[in-house]
């Protein structure tokens, strides 16, 4: 697999007119050949020349987790120690390939190492990595849609045991430890827990506290953890006790939006058009003003990738593309609601990769 995709990264250079890659820690780095590293103020950077031998240049004392990874069968380890140059190792093999004219960098790669890597090769032409990348992210193959839809089970299964931990007096935080748990026991690492109990829940990102559950709390669970090197993602709506006025209404609507999206996803439909078909509902319905984020994002090694789901975005679907369709409603001050699906494009049409019921559901 990781051969597979060298070999791509080596022909999409080819095609863009590129000499090289260079990429550090990051999703790329693990997608490339399977290393998780350490994002250090010592340099980790996996060199990609055009024509020649990848080679994956690290600090010596992080040679043993290099080849726990495996990561050594798919880019030679260049280690260095203390006092040695690791910029110099970079562009000494660049030069060896013929290689250090026109160089892609890894988006997110620390600024300290890109201009250390520039003053070196002061004469190179930089462009960002993600032109490189995109294209092989973007479009799963059949073994990552496997491993989506596995990860997807997976955290279906862990909402299906949230009712059973909303009770009022507990706080947000308590029900936020117990979910860590329970996605740690078929998921290899927890990326988030999001659980936004009445007011908190008008606000997308919030964080985790110490505010206690109330009967009549409407309450979004936002969760996701990685397995296998790829990301779950879904989000659910919950009350204790009764549901407060207005949310039934509020959370039938959005029922609604988030289906007309998910039914709208087929190839060669454009991502803005899935924004649209939830967010014309939602607007329609007298909503509009409080539908305040894109419908969705990629998903894959990372829980946030390309394609984003949002208005302006040309971008046509195409099959293999992975992202989550998650409309949401905030009504400052009293409650929020948001419904989260992963699906992937087919061949003619969609499939869902959640299938936990998405009305309201009761806890206690």
């Amino acid at each position: 697999m990781h051969d597979d995709r060298l070999v791509r990264t080596q022909q999409a250079l080819r095609s863009q007119g590129l000499d090289a890659l260079l990429v550090g820690p990051s999703a790329d780095l693990r997608y490339l050949v399977g290393y998780h590293a350490l994002p250090l103020e010592r340099l980790t950077l996996l060199v990609v020349p055009v024509d020649g031998e990848p080679i994956l240049v690290a600090p010596e004392l992080e040679a043993a987790r290099v080849r726990e990874s495996g990561a050594d069968r798919f880019a030679d380890p260049r280690t260095y120690g203390e006092r040695d140059d690791p910029v110099r190792l970079v562009v000494d093999h660049l030069r060896a390939c013929g290689a250090a004219s026109h160089l892609a960098v890894q988006d997110r790669l620390w600024a300290s190492f890109t201009l250390a890597l520039q003053a070196a090769l002061p004469d190179a032409r930089w462009e960002p990595g993600s032109q490189v990348m995109r294209e092989l992210r973007l479009h799963k193959t059949g073994d990552e849609i496997e491993a989506l839809r596995a990860v997807g089970a997976a955290i279906d299964e862990v909402h299906a045991q949230v009712p059973s931990l909303l009770r009022p007096g507990r706080t947000e935080a308590e029900v936020g430890r117990d979910l860590h748990e329970l996605i740690l026991q078929d998921h290899d690492e927890v990326n988030f827990v999001i659980v936004a109990s009445g007011p908190n829940g008008a606000s997308p990102h919030h964080e985790t506290g110490d505010r206690s559950l109330q009967d009549g709390d409407a309450i979004v669970v936002d969760i996701g953890g990685t397995r296998d090197g790829y990301c779950s993602d879904m989000t659910r709506n919950y009350v204790v006790g009764h549901a407060p006025e207005g949310y039934p209404e509020l959370h039938a609507v959005l029922e609604e939006a988030q289906d007309l999206a998910v039914a709208a996803v087929r190839p060669g439909v454009t991502a803005a058009s899935i924004d649209a078909a939830a967010r014309d509902h939602i607007t329609a319905a007298g909503f509009g003003e409080h539908f305040i984020h894109r419908t969705g994002h990629g998903i894959g090694v990372e829980e946030h990738e390309e394609p984003w789901i949002v208005g302006g975005n040309e971008q046509p679907l195409a099959p293999g593309m992975a992202f989550s369709v998650e409309p949401g409603i905030y009504i400052p001050d009293r409650y929020g609601a948001r419904i989260e699906d992963i699906v992937v494009v087919t061949d003619d049409g969609v499939e869902r990769l959640n299938l936990r019921p998405r009305g309201i559901v009761a806890g206690g």
